[in-house]
């Protein structure tokens, strides 16, 4: 088989870029270890900043997500007992949508099929080879007895996750890797219930964190901090529905409007970064590159700006031969990415419960949330990084 492009991963990062090549005029090819049903089904929070909605509107797959998603103009951050808005759209003219992950896969393979594209669901066996030549190879099996195929490419893209062979292909003396584990996860549910909130609401109580999301008019998304090693057996549906009334209790009497629990897990909070994300005519995007936690909901949307650098450098390389771009490829996506994690990091500490806080770096905690709500210039510096910083092509 022969390609421009080998795509490997089709989640956010992978399909965002098979698009934006094929219309670019580059053909590409994506290959993926799950099924089409694995992928579409796998719920995932989505927050999409205002690029990422907008470019769903430039590949022409926004109508679910203007039928389905919600447009938020602010968000608010609760303490003491109290709201504080932040009023996104008023401050940047900027705001977000909500709109879950697994339904922006749905519309991107939807489209990428009906263009034609070539879409290889639950390949098995994927190496990489070659990948510091001008010729390299995907190698893979679509099905276990099957025979091993290879796939040539100008180019590969290692759009595959974490625990994809992307990353683990290039010599550990040519990357770098930044890693910061947090002693917390977030227990998230799915409950049927109408919204219990216009906007998302994200609480620092003395129990701990606690965030108000929602998927749909019916289905709301909802979490609390919990103990890095904690096990889903030991929460109830009644004792989540009395932490999140504890947590999230004011001082005029809110609480969250409950139903009955559909789904419940928990999510590891962790930051990762690899650098650089390119090693020959390999180049990586999305989480197998770098992961935030959730606080900051950067994870799909620098997926997506990744793809955006990648189909612009490629596209350039064969519209007029210049690999100038290819050649910042890292440079201009870690800008962008370790500001995310920044602000991602940011939120986590300012937002959660730490255990060995004493008394002090607490009330520290809650001072710093009084000043960042109380401060039209600290509501900005949260609403700009919130609904999302610009990609800076200059380096």
């Amino acid at each position: 088989m022969r390609t421009q492009v080998g795509i490997l991963g089709a989640g956010p990062a992978g399909l965002k870029l098979s698009l934006l090549l094929a219309q670019r005029g580059v053909e590409s090819v994506v290959l993926e270890a799950r099924s089409r049903q694995a992928i579409e089904q796998t719920i995932r929070a989505g927050v999409l900043e205002q690029g990422t909605a907008d470019l769903m509107r430039e590949l022409g797959v926004h109508r679910r997500m203007e039928k389905l998603g919600e447009e938020h103009e602010g968000i608010e951050f609760r303490f003491r007992g109290r709201g504080r808005r932040i009023p996104l759209k008023e401050l940047t003219g900027k705001c977000v949508t909500l709109y879950a992950q697994h339904e922006v896969i749905k519309d991107l393979v939807a489209a990428r099929l009906a263009q034609g594209g070539e879409i290889l669901f639950s390949v098995q066996d994927v190496s990489l080879e070659a990948i510091d030549t001008e010729r390299p190879r995907i190698r893979f099996r679509r099905d276990p007895d099957a025979p091993f195929e290879l796939l040539e490419c100008d180019f590969i893209a290692g759009c595959d996750g974490f625990h994809g062979p992307s990353r683990a292909t290039i010599p550990e003396s040519a990357r770098q890797e930044f890693v910061k584990t947090y002693p917390m996860g977030w227990l998230g549910i799915l409950t049927q219930a109408p919204p219990s909130s216009r906007e998302l609401i994200y609480c620092n109580s003395d129990r701990g964190f606690a965030l108000v999301s929602t998927r749909s008019p019916e289905i709301q998304r909802m979490y609390l901090q919990v103990d890095a090693d904690d096990d889903i057996r030991n929460w109830s549906d009644d004792r989540i529905w009395e932490e999140l009334r504890l947590r999230l209790a004011t001082e005029d009497g809110w609480e969250p409007i409950e139903g009955p629990i559909l789904q419940k897990s928990i999510v590891q909070m962790r930051s990762f970064v690899c650098a650089p994300m390119q090693y020959g005519r390999l180049y990586l995007a999305g989480d197998a590159a770098h992961i935030v936690p959730p606080t900051g909901a950067k994870g799909l949307n620098l997926a997506v700006s990744d793809a955006r650098v990648l189909a612009e450098a490629i596209a350039r390389y064969y519209r007029d031969g210049s690999d100038h771009l290819l050649q910042r490829y890292s440079a201009i996506c870690l800008r962008r990415v370790w500001k995310a994690e920044r602000f991602s990091y940011f939120m986590t500490q300012m937002l959660h419960r730490f255990s060995e806080h004493s008394p002090f770096e607490r009330e520290i905690q809650l001072a710093e949330l009084d000043y960042i709500t109380s401060s039209r210039h600290g509501l900005a510096t949260i609403a700009e990084n919130y609904v999302g910083l610009p990609i800076e092509w200059d380096t």
